[in-house]
C-alpha cells in the first residue's frame, strides 16, 4: 500500500492545524507555506476534510481553518480514509464478492491480516500525539548559533 500525495499532504495540513489547536485559525496560505504545499492543491485537499467534519472555516479578517474536533479525537486513519478510495493492500479484502478464488486462496488471509494491521496502526495514531512530536522535532531543528574562536 502506498498513500497518495493527496493523503500525505492532508495529513501534513491537519498536523499543522493540530499544532495550532486552541490558538485561533490558520489561513490556507499560511498552512501551505509552512508545509511547502501549493495553495491551489491544498484548497482541493481541504474540501473533503471539511465535508467529513474534520475542519471548518471562518470568513473575515480573523478567518481561516480550524480543527472541528480536538486533535485527540482524530486519527491518521480518519484522515487517510477520507482521502483514499481504499486503504486495503489488495482489492479482494474489501470486495470479497469480486474474487472467484476467495474460497481456495491461501493468500487471502495474509492480505486480510495485513489490512487489519494497517488499519489498527493508523487508528492508534492520534493527531494530538503527532502534533507533540512535530513541535518537538521543529524545536530541535532550529539551528543553535555556532561560535568560533
Amino acid at each position: 500500500m502506498q498513500l497518495s500525495t493527496k493523503a500525505r499532504y492532508a495529513l501534513r495540513a491537519m498536523l499543522e492545524l493540530a499544532s495550532h489547536y486552541g490558538k485561533g485559525s490558520l489561513q490556507l496560505k499560511e498552512i501551505a507555506r509552512r508545509q511547502e504545499i501549493s495553495e491551489k492543491y491544498l484548497e482541493q485537499i481541504m474540501y473533503p476534510l471539511r465535508v467529513k467534519g474534520f475542519v471548518y472555516t471562518q470568513k473575515g479578517s480573523q478567518g481561516g481553518f480550524f480543527l472541528a474536533k480536538p486533535p485527540e479525537e482524530i486519527t491518521v486513519y480518519d484522515i487517510a480514509d477520507t482521502m483514499e478510495d481504499s486503504l486495503c493492500p489488495v482489492a479482494c479484502v474489501n470486495k470479497t464478492g469480486d474474487c472467484k478464488r476467495l474460497h481456495h486462496c491461501a493468500l487471502h488471509d495474509v492480505w486480510a491480516n495485513l489490512n487489519n494491521t494497517i488499519v489498527s496502526e493508523l487508528k492508534s495514531l492520534k493527531l494530538s500525539d503527532l502534533a507533540k512530536k512535530h513541535e518537538k522535532l521543529a524545536f530541535t531543528a532550529v539551528k543553535q548559533p555556532e561560535y568560533q574562536i
